[in-house]
Formats: structure tokens, C-alpha cells, sequence
């Protein structure tokens, strides 16, 4: 088994945990993160990203990962986030894609995949099932959630 595969258990099994240290200390300082909503981070706005939604899920998350896969060089997760949405408290229920790639051990690169227009319905409710696969919808959620992180790494001096 890889050490990879090692790093991939414990960076889910963390999460699920709420354990947002514990995930910050499995990527590199260089590491970059990109999703559908919040677009492309670095180390420092990724890290605060999976601490601002442990904090805002409170306690209320679950966590579900299946098909690890990894090399030394990339690896790959499918999970699912269950959890209510804060602005709207609606139930969300979001079938992810990981996608790694590793340096000296830990995460460098980290892409999660997911249907922003299935996430906007189920998260924003008949706006999102109506707009959510607009352009115009799905940059200003990406807009709206780059704008609450970096809300959040001001309040939380993480910036």
C-alpha cells in the first residue's frame, strides 16, 4: 500500500471527523485546490476553506468516501458530502471526484468535481434548479463563496 493511500485515509478520515487540522497537515505548502464553487485556491485559502465549513456545518456533516485509489505520483476518491447548507439550511447531498497529485508525500494538487447545477437546487432551492446551470448563476456563486472565505480568513486572521 502507498504511503499516498495512507495520506488519502487519513486527509477523509479527518474530515469526517471535522478535523480540519489534522486535513490542513496533509498538503504541501505549494499545494493548489479547485472546485466548481470556490474555483482555484493555494495552501493557505484551502486549508481556511475546509475550516470554515467544518465550523459552519456544526457538527451537522457527514462524510462518506469509497474507491481510493493511488500511485506515489496521483490519486483518486470518490466522497459524498451530507450536510445543510448554511445561508439556506437546505439538506445537501453532493457526490464528489477527487483527483490528486502528490510531492514529497502530501497533497500538491487537489481537483474535486461535482455538478454545480445539482448542488445549486438542492442548495438554494428552486433558483438554483432554475438558474444554477447559467453562467451568470454559477459565477456568482463561485463569486459569493470566494467572497465568504475571504470574509472568514480576515475574522479569523488566517490571512
Amino acid at each position: 500500500m502507498h504511503t499516498t493511500h495512507n495520506l488519502l485515509l487519513k486527509f477523509y478520515d479527518s474530515f469526517s471527523k471535522a478535523n480540519a487540522q489534522s486535513m490542513a497537515e496533509c498538503y504541501h505548502p505549494e499545494a493548489t485546490f479547485k472546485d466548481p464553487a470556490f474555483g482555484t485556491l493555494n495552501q493557505q485559502e484551502v486549508t481556511a476553506m475546509w475550516q470554515m465549513l467544518v465550523e459552519r456545518s456544526k457538527g451537522n456533516l457527514t462524510i462518506e468516501f469509497s474507491n481510493v485509489s493511488c500511485t506515489d505520483y496521483s490519486g483518486s476518491v470518490d466522497w459524498v458530502a451530507t450536510y445543510d447548507f448554511s445561508k439556506t439550511n437546505r439538506k445537501v447531498v453532493n457526490f464528489i471526484q477527487a483527483q490528486f497529485e502528490f510531492k514529497n508525500g502530501l497533497i500538491i494538487k487537489h481537483t474535486d468535481s461535482f455538478n454545480l447545477w445539482k448542488w445549486s437546487g438542492m442548495a438554494l432551492g428552486w433558483k438554483g434548479y432554475l438558474l444554477g446551470w447559467t453562467p451568470f448563476m454559477q459565477n456568482k456563486i463561485r463569486s459569493q463563496a470566494k467572497t465568504s472565505l475571504k470574509n472568514y480568513m480576515k475574522r479569523a486572521d488566517l490571512s
